[in-house]
């Protein structure tokens, strides 16, 4: 079990719908400690790729990809949930529908952040059915990018998002993949993996 794993087990709580609440160490209040580890772990993990910006989409997963850019040494950009008056120009525009909240927002990315010279390492703290990540990569895409990997905290992977990212040819890194899930015992089953120190 991994230093992830561990901390899902202690402080993660399961609640009915296939929720998995890690809002007191991940996506709510952030233990920084651990997030430096969880952004050590990804750059171990992509060392051998020429990554030159990481991208996120806000707002949980921001934190989390500041620290893998500074690991990277690069610069990260977060995809925008709505337009404001402070992003002028053209940008890449995607909609995403949210498995937490039940939405569809449009996410947005100035064009002069991403060009077809960037290598993108996508990072994100939960992948579930995937579409926030789809919208991601085809954001990256249209604007003639390279993505060279993607990192996600934790995934479901009792759901369909990252066997269809995986399908598609991807390289995905998940440091802890949910196998399921028992609100009613509180019980929470990991994947075996090989990949992690």
């Amino acid at each position: 079990m991994n230093f992830l794993e561990k901390r899902i087990l202690a402080d993660g709580i399961v609640k009915p719908g296939n929720v998995l609440k890690v809002d007191s160490f991940l996506n709510h209040q952030m233990d920084i400690a651990l997030i430096e580890e969880i952004a050590r772990e990804f750059r171990r993990r992509f060392s051998e790729k020429p990554i030159n910006k990481i991208l996120t989409i806000e707002a949980s997963g921001i934190g989390i990809a500041s620290l893998v850019a500074r690991e990277f040494g690069v610069p990260m950009v977060f995809a925008k949930k709505s337009k404001s008056i402070n992003i002028d120009g053209e940008f890449y525009v995607a909609e995403v529908e949210s498995f937490t909240h039940k939405t569809i927002n449009r996410v947005i990315v100035s064009k002069k952040f991403l060009s077809a010279d960037d290598r993108i390492l996508i990072i994100d703290d939960f992948l579930a059915n995937g579409c926030a990540l789809q919208g991601l990569i085809s954001i990256v895409e249209e604007a003639g990018a390279t993505v060279e990997g993607i990192g996600i905290v934790i995934e479901k992977g009792f759901q369909e998002g990252g066997k269809v990212i995986r399908e598609k040819g991807y390289p995905l890194e998940s440091l802890a993949i949910v196998e399921s899930m028992d609100a009613e015992k509180g019980a929470i089953c990991f994947r075996q993996q090989q990949n992690m120190k």
